[in-house]
């Protein structure tokens, strides 16, 4: 962390392509002022254009000139993709950027920080950062959920915005095609699935279609909800939930979730499941609706209804859209996943830090209008423009045939720093077919609150760390078995349940419920 010359400062910014941030209203410091960053997150090692220091963000230069900010890449690990593992090198160097950002930095940052190895933000925000204290004060209880145990935060979280994120989509040209309703509960589904599979919805007479697929192995976990069952209390795969008690457990020792995916198992031996559901990854999606294919899936409303524009020319008559969550035996209908509040993503100001106060200051800058605008939508007069007052993407960029986050990521936009998110962005690039599911699912009450996370103690965290990594491991492993038909769940089960509990499930399941009841009453 350095101050910069005024001449090195003037050249960092000639790609600046007009005095668009001449207003210094928004500046923090008189001289330019430089911090280090370690910015680690899926789909970049680094804090530049794809992860290229070298390469500074559009974005980064527009907040430089309204600031005086200068952000210098100091990331660890850039040989991983795992966030966890970086942050692991980055706490073994002993040598702390000033601001550590990046994926899933709540653990570590709620776990050090009390340590000391970061600052605690608490009293920085009430004096010195009217804007994101403006956020918590009408947002009770998100303060509180990123809280360590001790108390304090130390860190600004990513903050998303909107309500639904996934949805169930269904082949409607297929059903038309085959004389076929849209499924209403999950045993219609069945049945349209084993349509899919037999009757050669795509035309070509043979029996290559894959009537479920995923682009995430763990969607296919997901599919025991539509039987009564959950997979996950949060956004993260996974994750714990709190039942209708109040209390906190895991999906995954539930009798609900044995039976249900005793049902995917049978699925999926049964062909109506992708075979390589586990092996095929992000790719399935654009593949097999390309190749005329896929017929449902769980996936993004945005993303997924864009294919029906992109792919008109190339299958005729495709029509791939969001249908309400089939009911399960007992009537429930439930969209699982859904738009978290606040994500375990985002800032920390390491304790090497000597300039506390200016940069708190510039993590409240991406709480400014002028800010949020730069971190959701990219630079003015480049990417967007301003009309009657609100931010609407160039037709260059809706209409360039690339997704429009990939877009914004190249730039700097929507990337895991501490922000909060403009649904807006996202609104002008979904399609009308999704618009319209998100309307009908809207008419539904089928979201669940969502569980978002705990602090523990250090002796409750020791109790977490020493069982919870091998019983997640365990789970895991048991459950790809079991769908792919090398074990039967329902046999199994009470050993499982007993192995569970050996392993220490019932210890970890105490110190979250005591966390749990400490944090949020």
């Amino acid at each position: 962390m350095r101050k910069l010359s005024l001449p090195l400062a003037m050249l960092a910014t000639t790609a600046l392509t007009a005095p668009a941030f001449a207003d210094d209203h928004l500046k923090i410091v008189d001289e330019p002022l430089e911090l280090t960053i370690h910015m680690h997150w899926p789909r970049a090692q680094g804090y530049g254009v794809g992860g290229d220091a070298s390469q500074i963000y559009p974005v980064e230069e527009a907040a430089r000139e309204m600031t005086g900010i200068h952000l210098v890449d100091q990331t660890f690990g850039k040989n991983t993709k795992d966030s966890a593992e970086s942050m692991n090198l980055l706490i073994a160097s002993g040598d702390m950027p000033d601001i550590v950002g990046g994926h899933l930095i709540k653990q570590p940052v709620n776990e050090f920080g009390p340590q000391g190895a970061f600052v605690p933000l608490n009293d920085l925000v009430e004096e010195h950062a009217p804007n994101i204290k403006a956020f918590w004060d009408s947002h009770p209880g998100l303060k509180e959920a990123i809280s360590a145990y001790d108390g304090n935060y130390y860190y600004i979280p990513y903050l998303p915005d909107g309500k639904y994120g996934r949805a169930y989509f269904i082949r409607q040209d297929w059903l038309d095609k085959l004389g076929l309703e849209q499924p209403n509960t999950v045993d219609e589904l069945y049945d349209v699935l084993v349509a899919f599979r037999d009757q050669d919805p795509n035309g070509n007479g043979m029996k290559d279609e894959v009537p479920a697929f995923f682009r995430d192995w763990e969607e296919v976990i997901r599919l025991v909800v539509l039987w009564d069952g959950r997979s996950s209390g949060s956004d993260t795969y996974h994750d714990f939930l709190v039942n209708d008690e109040g209390k906190l457990e895991h999906p995954y020792a539930q009798e609900a979730y044995r039976d249900g995916l005793a049902m995917v198992a049978k699925w999926y031996e049964e062909g109506l499941i992708d075979p390589e559901v586990f092996t095929r990854g992000s790719s399935a999606r654009e593949y097999l609706l390309s190749e005329d294919l896929g017929g449902f899936t769980h996936d993004w409303f945005a993303s997924t209804s864009g294919y029906n524009a992109a792919l008109a020319d190339k299958v005729e008559g495709f029509n791939f859209i969001p249908f309400l969550p089939p009911e399960s035996p007992s009537g429930r209908r439930l969209e699982e996943h859904r738009r978290i509040p606040i994500k375990p993503d985002g800032w920390a100001i390491s304790h090497q830090n000597e300039n506390p106060v200016e940069t708190i200051k510039y993590f409240d800058f991406w709480f400014t209008e002028e800010g949020r605008l730069l971190s959701n939508f990219g630079i003015e007069g480049e990417t967007y423009d301003m009309v009657d007052g609100e931010p609407i993407y160039k037709d260059e960029v809706l209409n360039k045939g690339e997704p429009v986050n990939a877009q914004m990521w190249a730039v700097g936009s929507q990337i895991q720093r501490g922000y909060w998110q403009d649904y807006r962005y996202e609104w002008q690039w979904t399609a009308e077919a999704a618009r319209k599911g998100i309307e009908l699912y809207d008419q539904h009450d089928i979201l669940t609150d969502q569980f978002l996370g705990v602090a523990f103690t250090k002796e409750e965290q020791e109790v977490y760390d020493k069982y919870w990594p091998s019983l997640r491991t365990y789970m895991l492993e048991r459950q790809q078995a079991w769908v792919l038909g090398t074990g039967d769940i329902t046999a199994e089960w009470d050993d499982y349940v007993a192995t569970l509990n050996k392993m220490g499930y019932e210890d970890v399941i105490e110190v979250l419920n005591s966390a749990y009841a400490r944090q949020y009453g």
